[in-house]
């Protein structure tokens, strides 16, 4: 198919199993382990060209399959909807390769924090909360990516007011920045005794997970912890012990000197240490995020229709009712309202990259 050549031609897959040789011999010489951090960082690079690689073998293989059931077909040895199964699986291979070339930027391929704020509304926006919670979590399920809970706060009668979830993986960060700004939610609501139709808000905001190949600046003396009990079901351990920690960091923006309060909360483990470590880690990616953004706007390439994130600028309506989401800064949209809500979110995150991922560059 033309597009896999396209594909070979575009991510130079031979030039890259050359380089592959290459990083691979910088692993033998004797003191490589010697210095753990720069060997992490040298067989990260190595299974990263490794992945372009397997990606790109892996269409191959399937336009062949297509071309020999093409073949097939002719003998009456396969029938067309065992054809139309190998073309169909040939076409996502290639369109999740074609996506991820998109992902150019040094964050892109960086894991996620993501964190869902409910709006007004009470229990009616912290139950949309929740199912936004579930949808992003079914996503990362589905796309083989490890989540762990940061920190949650439940609702006064159902839902939650606010989550952070941690998500691991590669190019986590490329793909859920498209889903950073105020979703909306019209349903007849199940807490409104007059069955009328509700409005509900969340907010999701995402920013890039760094990891140890990152370097981020954190000044010791801004930093200042609290220790308190977690929150959860009565009697458990969790509550018995101030294993849930509160930092606050005093940050002052170097290009335009306003001062803010960082506050992250961390109640992921029981260990006080370990959620202390989780919290720095936290810290770190946030500090990043600003850096990025203030990068991006210096160089004027934060595309005219990106939103603010702020409560009039919804970037999605999910219509339940009139089974529609739309998507309002591509105008995709979609009547699998379930579907969407149990994590079908590739298409709107497609439309968001083709028509914004070139302005990024």
């Amino acid at each position: 198919m033309d597009r896999r050549d396209a594909l070979n031609h575009y991510l130079d897959i031979d030039g890259k199993r050359i380089q592959v040789e290459e990083e691979e011999l910088r692993t033998h010489v004797p003191d490589f382990w010697e210095h753990p951090k720069e060997a992490q960082a040298q067989m990260k690079k190595i299974k990263d060209l490794q992945a372009w690689i397997k990606g790109y073998e892996e269409v191959s293989a399937a336009v062949e399959e297509v071309e020999t059931g093409m073949e097939f077909i002719k003998e009456e040895l396969i029938d067309e909807a065992e054809l139309d199964r190998l073309y169909a699986d040939a076409m996502k291979k290639i369109e999740d390769l074609e996506l991820r070339n998109m992902l150019r930027r040094e964050e892109d391929k960086l894991g996620v924090v993501l964190k869902i704020n409910s709006g007004a509304g009470g229990t009616e926006s912290q139950d949309w909360a929740s199912m936004l919670m579930r949808m992003y979590l079914r996503w990362c399920e589905k796309h083989g990516y490890k989540t762990s809970m940061a920190n949650i706060l439940d609702g006064d009668e159902a839902g939650i007011k606010s989550c952070t979830i941690n998500v691991e993986g590669d190019f986590a960060y490329g793909y859920l920045k498209s889903e950073n700004g105020v979703h909306r939610l019209v349903r007849v609501s199940p807490y409104n005794a007059q069955g009328k139709r509700m409005t509900s808000f969340a907010s999701v905001f995402v920013t890039p997970l760094v990891d140890d190949t990152i370097e981020v600046k954190v000044d010791p003396a801004c930093v200042s912890w609290d220790t308190f009990r977690s929150g959860g079901a009565g009697g458990q351990n969790v509550n018995k012990v101030e294993s849930g920690v509160r930092l606050r960091y005093q940050f002052t923006d170097p290009y335009t000197g306003e001062q803010e309060e960082i506050l992250i909360e961390n109640t992921e483990t029981r260990d006080q240490p370990k959620n202390k470590e989780n919290a720095m880690r936290q810290l770190r990616s946030i500090l990043y995020d600003k850096e990025l953004q203030h990068r991006m706007q210096e160089q004027a390439k934060i595309e005219a229709g990106k939103m603010k994130i702020e409560w009039g600028s919804q970037i999605r309506s999910y219509v339940f009712d009139d089974r529609r989401v739309k998507d309002h800064r591509t105008n995709h949209q979609t009547s699998d309202v379930n579907g969407v809500m149990d994590g079908d979110l590739d298409e709107f995150i497609k439309a968001y990259l083709m028509e914004f991922s070139a302005s990024e560059e």
